[in-house]
């Protein structure tokens, strides 16, 4: 089963983005790595909040908010994805502990895979 395990917001001004939600919400937010802010929502010894980035979004994407949902393995979700109607906007992507794809479910829903090493 597929699992919600991150956010990302992409804004074409994530600089400001960064400062907002760190402001409004007391979100620890990192410093920039390839135009991406990770964000931990975590706070206290809890730790149940989703952590996830800002990142200054793509042309494919340039404003909005996409999930990240977990999977064993990315090509088959992938595979399975299209069979039932989704469309990959951005290929698989290798990453040094996980792969990465986004796309969009028959609805027009953009959303993200994610497979660890």
């Amino acid at each position: 089963m597929g699992k919600v395990v991150g956010f990302e917001l992409s804004s074409q001004e994530p600089e400001k983005a960064v400062k907002f939600y760190s402001n409004v919400f007391g979100w620890d937010i990192s410093e920039p790595k390839w135009d991406y802010w990770a964000v931990s929502s975590e706070k206290g010894t809890e730790k149940t909040g989703l952590n996830g980035g800002i990142s200054k979004g793509p042309n494919d994407y340039p404003h909005g908010t996409r999930i990240q949902i977990e999977v064993d393995s990315i090509d088959d979700s992938i595979s399975k994805a299209k069979e039932n109607g989704a469309m990959v906007v951005r290929e698989k992507m290798e990453f040094d502990e996980f792969f990465l794809a986004y796309l969009v479910d028959p609805t027009g829903v953009g959303f993200g895979l994610i497979q660890k090493k």
